[in-house]
């Protein structure tokens, strides 16, 4: 029996996480599908490495293009990765929602060299932009800006993948569809 005074999810009703279109997991904040990859790759609840995403800060803070270009580093970003840093997380099994599943690695360095390409969403979005990690086996970098949202960038297009790491992750690992960037 569950307990009536627990938190509930806002967009869970019987089970079902409805701002995802999956079934939710009882015991964390996504749906049971992408739980499951979360904590195969080793995330849990809490999960919480500061140490490790102040080194990636300071790297990405110490690094300048050629051409001048620096990384901004901001607190959403240190934040997502203090919870899923060095996380490879697979796909989901079986079909996705729309589009295949993609495993992603959340390392921010994978786009260390990217920083002139970052710097130029930033400026199109009018908000800072920091490298995340990467879709393993496409390549595209991950980037989360300063309010928490999140981006895919590859040679078709730059991507927005959701509002927050949470939604992005549930995006990208069980097939959810992306909606492109473009200009108004």
């Amino acid at each position: 029996m569950s307990d009536p005074n627990a938190p509930r999810d806002p967009n869970s009703v019987n089970g079902v996480n409805h701002a995802a279109g999956m079934p939710s997991s009882p015991s964390t904040r996504f749906p049971a599908a992408v739980d499951a990859a979360l904590r195969s790759a080793g995330w849990q609840p809490g999960r919480w490495d500061i140490k490790q995403a102040e080194v990636w800060a300071d790297a990405l803070r110490a690094h300048t293009s050629p051409a001048g270009h620096r990384h901004a580093v901001s607190p959403a970003a240190v934040e997502a990765w203090a919870e899923f840093g060095n996380l490879a997380i697979p796909a989901t099994t079986g079909p996705g929602r729309q589009i295949a599943p993609t495993p992603v690695l959340v390392n921010p360095l994978r786009g260390l060299h990217l920083a002139r390409t970052l710097a130029d969403l930033g400026r199109a979005l009018e908000t800072e932009v920091s490298p995340l990690g990467e879709e393993m086996g496409s390549g595209s970098l991950l980037a989360i800006d300063a309010n928490g949202h999140v981006y895919a960038i590859d040679h078709t297009g730059d991507w927005y993948l959701g509002a927050d790491i949470d939604g992005a992750l549930t995006t990208l690992v069980a097939g959810g569809r992306p909606d492109r960037l473009t200009t108004a």
